[in-house]
Order: C-alpha cells, then sequence, then structure tokens
C-alpha cells in the first residue's frame, strides 16, 4: 500500500506542483487543503503532509504541523519560503523544504518520510533541510502503518 500524502498549501498551482511529485513518487495523495479547517479534516487518512507555514486563514501552518504530529501521528515536512518562521514546530517534524523548490528535493524529502530508519546524512540534496529532533517526532507513525 502507498504511502498517503496530504498537501496543505492554499496556493493552488503550487499544490498542483507539488501532487504531481507526489504521485510521480508513487505516492497517493489523498488530499490537497488550504487552511487548518481543510487540513484536520484530511488528518486520519494521510502518513505524510507537506506544510507551507502561511495559508488561506495565516500563518497556521505551524500549528497544523504539530497538531498533525502528535495527535494523528502524521510524518510532516514544511515547505516554505520562510524557514525561519518554522520555530518549535521544527521539533514534529522531518524537515523542511525551501521554496522556490524542485523535484529532487521534494523526493528527497519523501524518500526520507517513508524510510524505515532515519539517517539524515543520507539525504543531502539542496533546498532541504532535515530536522536533527525528527527521529523522536515521527517513530509514532509507525503504528498506523
Amino acid at each position: 500500500m502507498a504511502e498517503r500524502v496530504l498537501i496543505v498549501e492554499d496556493e493552488i498551482l503550487v499544490a498542483l506542483e507539488i501532487e504531481q511529485i507526489v504521485q510521480d513518487a508513487g505516492l497517493d495523495v489523498i488530499a490537497i487543503a488550504a487552511d487548518r479547517t481543510e487540513a484536520l479534516a484530511a488528518a486520519s487518512r494521510c502518513d505524510i503532509a507537506l506544510v507551507d507555514l502561511n495559508l488561506r486563514d495565516g500563518p497556521t501552518g505551524p500549528g497544523i504541523g504539530m497538531e498533525l504530529a502528535r495527535r494523528h501521528h502524521v510524518r510532516v515536512i514544511y515547505v516554505t519560503a520562510n524557514p525561519a518562521q518554522i520555530g518549535p514546530a521544527s521539533n514534529v517534524a522531518i524537515g523542511c523544504v525551501t521554496k522556490p523548490f524542485d523535484a529532487q528535493c521534494i523526493s528527497a524529502a519523501l524518500k526520507l518520510a517513508v524510510a524505515k530508519d532515519f539517517h539524515p546524512e543520507d539525504i543531502a540534496v539542496s533546498g532541504f533541510t532535515p530536522f536533527p529532533a525528527a527521529p523522536g517526532a515521527w517513530r509514532g507513525a509507525e503504528s498506523r502503518r
């Protein structure tokens, strides 16, 4: 069964580009959400979430990521032009893809998200920053597999 991915992005063209990259990586996109309400409505159906920080309802991305990870055991990857805005929410995420991104960067982040073992040194792609706290942050997701 392919991993199920939620894309939390309010710019539809960016969301569609990410959707194509996710599908090309062999994963299933279960929803595109433009705000907190839509993202949390899809939370129980996803394994991985690609989350922008600034959405239709404001700078809610970090809070969404924290809730997805802590309450729903979703593996979170932030996708943003403003990585400094992530703050403490980085503790629950695998890493951050910096906008503008390319397909290789998103693919590398997804590869890490589906890996059984977390080895950030194995992923060296410009534009992707793995977070050191990630191993403890997403191991609970294995219970959903």
